[in-house]
């Protein structure tokens, strides 16, 4: 019998083995088929197509404006280079705010013409019905509590969340309600370690933290903050594990030079 050399895929599945195996998921965001094909063959456990994109691609101030089109393109792109990752598509802002039949239909085009392996939406008693609604149909939902990008203008800043106890109890009793209404893991951004700590040790499902402190069953990082080439946001919480804004730079200049010198394309470059 041949084995196939293909990685075993990342699935919900397993990612609950993950957790109770104690092995960390490891996530980033994922625009395009080129990248998803590196960071997939570099062992990321989980590309979300994230809103982000609104940001990072399209250029924003927020994700507000991102489109449920735009995700499905993007989300498209990621999966034809991604083979071993799960591929999870975020919900745009208005998708699945306005009604449970809206929002599980949207997340049914994510999963059909998208290709995407699960959701994500932000928010927690609010979606509790989405919720149900989706995962009842056989789509996986990831949760998203602490500070929810997309109700930037009810917040009034990307402060942290969940501070002050009373907060901090609300975020606790959403995440248990999440994972109730069959969510398959959460993303918790930017609330007290402690608090993340607690959601983590009671829930079954997977956590996922984006400056959340240690304790999350694993993390997730915005590609481009990650690798160094946004160059004005410096939230505590990423780490730079490169500075491509100055590598790419600094090559995008020299080819410029060989380019007007007449370096580039040399003899052996030529036919």
């Amino acid at each position: 019998m041949q084995h196939s050399s293909k990685p075993r895929a990342v699935t919900t599945r397993r990612l609950l083995e993950m957790k109770a195996q104690g092995i960390k998921i490891v996530a980033l965001t994922a625009y395009d088929a080129l990248m998803a094909r590196i960071f997939d063959e570099a062992g990321v456990d989980i590309l979300l197509v994230g809103d982000s994109v609104g940001n990072i691609v399209q250029g924003h101030e927020t994700t507000i404006p991102v489109t449920l089109e735009d995700i499905i393109y993007h989300t498209k792109a990621v999966r034809r280079g991604a083979q071993r990752a799960l591929i999870v598509a975020d919900m745009p802002f208005m998708s699945y705010q306005v009604h449970p039949d809206e929002a599980f239909r949207n997340a049914g085009r994510l999963m059909k013409e998208g290709g995407a392996g699960a959701v994500k939406l932000e928010g927690g008693q609010r979606v509790l019905e989405a919720v149900s609604r989706m995962t009842a149909a056989g789509i996986p939902v990831m949760g998203h509590l602490g500070l929810t990008p997309q109700s930037i203008h009810q917040f009034g800043s990307y402060q942290a969340r969940g501070r002050d106890a009373e907060e901090a109890e609300q975020i606790y009793r959403d995440a248990c309600a999440l994972e109730q209404a069959g969510a398959f893991a959460i993303v918790l951004e930017k609330i007290p370690a402690q608090l993340a700590r607690r959601i983590t040790e009671t829930l079954r499902i997977p956590t996922i933290g984006i400056g959340a402190g240690p304790w999350c069953d694993g993390q997730i990082l915005v590609y481009a903050d990650m690798l160094g080439l946004t160059v004005d946001f410096h939230p505590r919480f990423v780490r730079r594990y490169e500075n491509l804004h100055e590598r790419i730079t600094d090559a995008v200049r020299r080819y410029a030079e060989d380019v007007r010198r007449g370096e580039f394309p040399n003899e052996s470059e030529s036919y």
